[in-house]
């Protein structure tokens, strides 16, 4: 499943982009480029990125829940 960004937050990479590529290779990158660049950076990297977001989700809710089983604990121990 390819992901899809909102014009107004593609616009914003493609700025981004550009200006990166002006400031540490002193080269003009046109939009089409810049856009062509974060198709692909999508493609390759956003299923792994997207893949560490949701187990580091998971990990985060799993401590929660067995932070749960203390707090339920202590409270019915009053």
């Amino acid at each position: 499943m390819p992901i899809e960004l909102a014009d107004d937050r593609r616009q914003r990479l493609i700025l981004n982009l550009q200006g990166y590529f002006l400031e540490e290779f002193d080269e003009e990158l046109t939009e089409f480029r810049a856009g062509k660049l974060i198709e692909f950076f999508l493609g390759a990297l956003g299923p792994y990125v997207y893949n560490q977001a949701v187990q580091d989700a998971r990990g985060f809710m799993l401590r929660k829940l067995e932070d749960l089983d203390g707090e339920v604990y202590a409270a019915a121990s009053f």
